[in-house]
């Protein structure tokens, strides 16, 4: 089975439209704020959401639209987060039903979104005025105008698309994701929006994007804060013309291997735009004694901001790995660990069994000047293996998230 990326985005798929638009909740006119997915037909529908006890209303709205598992459309504003408002409830279901009336469609068919500063009073008049330039601005050019439209403090627009063949049909996996600071791995770590064209049942749909998510999304870490908004939504308006996917089998994993591909895509993405980041960084754990100790292991390295202040610096401190190894809440021999420091400069061992080893300094220096460094953890006491990722922690962080609502 292939899977191969493509230049693409939301749209990608068939029976997708997206549009962006500014329509008044920045100040800045140049920053789009409000962004919308179309499906031309109804589609199966899968979530997952934050974990954070404090959610944002548009989340309670939305679980309560998809689950009958069937959607039509997103709708999605930035500059503000609807969150810890008295009215945050009405405002959400409104943006619904703005939405449904302008596309013709249910409201109980809409996905609402929102992200930005928490607690701050949200007017439903800018989105009103921004919901008929929104619809008509739709079209299958419009992803990365949506993509722009949900963007807080990224530098980039994360935008991807994949192919695949299942049940002998070309499958089209698209997707956008918003995600820079505020995040932690506990579901969703951001707002990510997949698009596919793929016929799956809505439970097995989010059969596969539960697996999923817990192996990518909730595998990355910035900042170490939990987003009141997080939220994942994947839709499948089924038009690529595969056999109903409708139970496990061969069909299914093939369908699931490609949502993984683009959903680490996403999670890459995300840790190498953390704010104020110069460095993706990639933990690699393998030989855990199984996959849960393994994925313990890789959160508390990718975690570390003992580490990620290191990694800013070039500073091949791997004593700070090995710490961050022995504070993981799991059961294994610290005395069998490796690390090794990897880039496109090179790869050094700096650990084995436990103890440091003779290295070259200037060497590491070099590796760790790279802007995406793998870190490399072989534990050789079983099978477990998993990945996490994040970034360095440097001055800009700070700077950024000291005068973040003004």
């Amino acid at each position: 089975m292939e899977i191969k990326e493509i230049k693409g985005d939301v749209c990608s798929p068939k029976g997708f439209l997206a549009a962006g638009v500014h329509c008044g909740i920045r100040k800045n006119r140049e920053k789009k704020d409000l962004a919308m997915i179309y499906s031309e037909t109804p589609c199966t529908v899968a979530c997952t959401y934050t974990q954070n006890k404090v959610k944002g209303a548009p989340i309670l709205v939305t679980q309560k639209n998809v689950a009958n598992g069937v959607a039509r459309a997103v709708i999605v504003n930035s500059g503000n987060a609807n969150t810890c408002n008295a009215n945050g409830i009405e405002i959400a279901t409104e943006m619904c039903g703005l939405t449904a009336k302008a596309l013709s469609i249910d409201p109980t068919d809409v996905v609402v979104a929102s992200t930005g500063v928490i607690g701050q009073p949200l007017s439903i008049a800018p989105i009103a005025a921004g919901i008929g330039p929104l619809v008509k601005a739709l079209s299958k050019d419009g992803g990365k105008d949506a993509c722009e439209g949900i963007m807080t403090t990224d530098t980039v627009e994360k935008l991807f698309a994949y192919e695949t063949v299942i049940g002998g049909s070309a499958v089209t996996l698209g997707a956008m994701v918003k995600g820079s600071g505020m995040i932690h791995p506990n579901m969703a770590t951001m707002l990510a929006f997949v698009t596919t064209d793929a016929a799956i049942s809505a439970e097995m749909l989010q059969k596969a994007v539960n697996n999923v998510v817990a192996d990518t999304f909730n595998m990355v870490s910035v900042d170490g804060d939990t987003s009141t908004n997080d939220m994942l939504t994947c839709m499948a308006s089924g038009l690529a013309g595969n056999p109903a996917i409708t139970c496990e089998g061969e069909d299914f994993d093939s369908f699931q291997a490609a949502l993984y591909e683009i959903c680490r895509a996403l999670s890459r993405a995300i840790a190498k735009d953390g704010e104020g980041a110069t460095k993706l960084l990639e933990c690699r754990v393998t030989g855990a004694p199984d996959i849960a100790c393994a994925k313990k292991v890789a959160k508390a390295v990718a975690c570390s901001s003992l580490l990620k202040a290191a990694m800013f610096g070039a500073d091949a401190n791997w004593g700070r790995v090995l710490c961050a190894v022995g504070y993981a809440d799991a059961d294994f021999d610290i005395e069998k660990v490796d690390v090794t420091f990897e880039s496109q400069a090179g790869g050094i061992r700096v650990c084995e069994n436990g103890a440091g080893v003779p290295f070259s300094e200037e060497k590491a220096k070099q590796i760790l000047l790279e802007d995406e460094i793998g870190i490399y953890i072989e534990m050789k006491q079983g099978e477990g293996e998993a990945t996490a990722w994040g970034c360095d922690l440097t001055y800009d962080y700070v700077k950024i998230n000291g005068d973040y609502r003004t």
